[in-house]
């Protein structure tokens, strides 16, 4: 005779597996802390290699027009715009990487919680069963 929570568990079980089984466990490999670190450096790496790359580009596209009468006062306020813009965007961005991957290992560790708790039941009514 098929046992319903049985079946369910195993539904269960096979979805999670499917969905989010793998990266819930890397992810959940980790500490918290850890996780974070690692995941918002990578983001602001990230970050200045496009920062720098937009800076490039709009450099390239109205340089000449920049370069006209230029002064030293102009290229420091020019630089100190660019830095300062660099800085709020690094801020802003690490903030929210924080925020985002603290709660995403958060989320992560749950589901692996449920999953492993789901697991152990199973076991348990196999073990009964013989």
């Amino acid at each position: 005779m098929l046992d319903k929570r049985k079946i369910r568990l195993m539904t269960k079980a096979a979805i999670y597996e499917k969905e989010y089984g793998e990266e819930d466990l890397k992810t959940a490999s980790y500490y918290k802390k850890d996780y974070t670190s690692l995941n918002t450096w990578v983001t602001l790496i990230w970050i200045t290699v496009g920062y720098v790359l937009l800076v490039g580009i709009v450099f390239l596209c109205y340089g000449e027009t920049l370069m006209d009468g230029l002064t030293i006062m102009k290229l420091l306020f020019m630089g100190a715009v660019v830095l300062a813009l660099y800085l709020a965007v690094m801020i802003i961005y690490g903030i929210g990487a924080g925020n985002f991957y603290s709660k995403k290992h958060i989320r992560a560790k749950q589901r692996v919680k449920k999953y492993l708790r789901d697991i152990s039941r199973l076991e348990k009514m196999n073990k009964k069963r013989r």
